[in-house]
């Protein structure tokens, strides 16, 4: 399956899983750096299709991730957000990171948090605006860590 098959099997196949939850939805679907972006729109069943935790967002995401990988698809790497959850919290978490590299800034004390790999990737992000400091991960799986620390530490 080609890159456009694969966007547009995703695009189905999330339309029709989120029917499974009784909603009729339209969701938009675009292509970013090998990684299908599937948006979902603000709806009455917002918290249900986002889960705690947002683990129902996740598991949605990562089977339509697998159903591309068996079907051999060219692009497999899926992005869902559903009612901009995502990017609200990125924004968040964006926030928290500078005030972090501020307190950083400000104490010349590293900071370590215990984040998931889209937050870190955040963090990292947003830390590589500022030429006085550098992250970097330690750890692994759920104990994977981020640093923040001064550049000539």
């Amino acid at each position: 399956m080609d890159r456009e098959e694969s966007i547009k099997f995703a695009h189905k196949y999330l339309e029709d899983l989120l029917s499974f939850f009784g909603a009729n939805i339209t969701v938009s679907s675009t292509c970013e750096e090998d990684v299908i972006e599937l948006s979902v729109p603000s709806s009455s069943l917002n918290s249900l299709l986002i889960g705690r935790g947002a683990e129902t967002l996740r598991s949605m995401q990562y089977i339509v991730s697998t159903v591309l990988r068996n079907k051999d698809a060219e692009l497999t790497r899926v992005n869902i957000d559903i009612a901009d959850y995502k990017k609200q919290r990125a924004d968040r978490v964006a926030e928290q990171a500078r005030q972090w590299i501020e307190e950083v800034r400000r104490t010349g004390n590293s900071y370590v948090a215990n984040l998931n790999p889209a937050d870190r990737r955040i963090v990292h992000r947003v830390a590589s605006e500022y030429s006085d400091i550098h992250t970097f991960s330690e750890g692994e799986g759920h104990d994977r860590k981020i640093t923040i620390a001064q550049a000539s530490s």
